[in-house]
């Protein structure tokens, strides 16, 4: 049983751990750690999301076997909360992608601007289809039909970038004014997320989260340690954090599938696979954006 405290002058840094770690192709290298921390439980009164001065950690066995502590975090991002959860490749901060306020605020937490695409963490191919308009399945013009190759990915680390569908709100994927910036709105960055933690919070949910990595200051840099994620993000206005541990550095692959091919435009912890293709070619300003957003 987790006990609880008052956020944050009681958060215990491992000195012997890295916060940051950076990423590089094909290297692994795997930090195993845990803090002890004890917690305690916001209060909240009504259905809309308000926050009393205290910042909210939960640790939990990453197998997911003590599930039933994420209780206080469902309900909490249900009712319009900002947090961190780990995935099965970095940790990403997440809400609820139907909370208009609660997207705002995590654009206002991780400073991404409003007219930048977000990714989702999705329950199930259920979820993309209703999302998005699905993955190809060849139409005669190009497009080939690899939906049978997708579903042996899912879930597993990979970002796959398809058009969103109407019944995606329009601050998910990016918005603005001018024309460039409506058209970015098209796409969207999908992850099913093979962690057991996630997807036990995620079957909770009515809809899918909207997701950001928790990436360093550094290109190619995320932060591992949830302990520092809070100490950092915390007085930002982050509301909780679930510790499963220090994380390997290894972001998702990330396919782009809007194209006439499933084109990888950044290698991450998911093998290139055969019907993958790989090009060196200038990311456009949109691709860009969703490889910053991706998990």
């Amino acid at each position: 049983m987790a006990m609880r405290f008052p956020y944050p002058s009681t958060h215990r840094r491992i000195p012997t751990l890295p916060s940051f770690a950076s990423f590089t192709p094909h290297r692994r290298n795997v930090a195993m750690a845990s803090a002890k921390r004890s917690p305690k439980r916001l209060k909240y009164s009504t259905p809309r999301f308000t926050k009393e001065g205290e910042f909210l950690s939960i640790e939990v066995d990453p197998t997911g076997a003590d599930s039933w502590k994420l209780e206080p975090v469902i309900e909490l991002l249900k009712q319009g909360a900002v947090g961190v959860i780990p995935t099965d490749t970095v940790y990403a901060i997440v809400c609820d992608c139907k909370n208009h306020s609660a997207v705002e605020r995590l654009r206002r937490i991780k400073k991404i601007e409003s007219s930048k695409p977000l990714s989702i963490l999705c329950r199930s191919l259920r979820d993309i289809d209703t999302y998005t308009m699905g993955f190809p399945r060849g139409d005669g013009h190009g497009h080939a039909n690899v939906f049978r190759a997708v579903k042996q990915c899912l879930p597993g680390p990979y970002t796959f970038i398809l058009t969103a569908s109407k019944e995606l709100p329009k601050q998910c994927v990016g918005y603005g004014t001018t024309s460039v910036k409506y058209a970015s709105r098209k796409n969207v960055g999908v992850r099913i997320s093979d962690d057991a933690v996630c997807q036990a919070i995620l079957q909770a949910m009515d809809a899918p989260l909207i997701c950001t990595s928790v990436k360093g200051t550094k290109e190619n840099e995320w932060m591992i340690d949830p302990t520092a994620i809070g100490d950092i993000y915390g007085p930002e206005g982050l509301d909780f954090v679930v510790d499963g541990g220090v994380r390997v550095a290894e972001p998702s692959t990330i396919v782009d599938m809007t194209g006439p091919y499933p084109k990888v435009i950044r290698e991450g912890k998911g093998p290139i696979l055969a019907w993958m293709v790989v090009e060196d070619d200038e990311d456009t300003h949109l691709r860009q954006d969703l490889i910053e957003s991706g998990t």
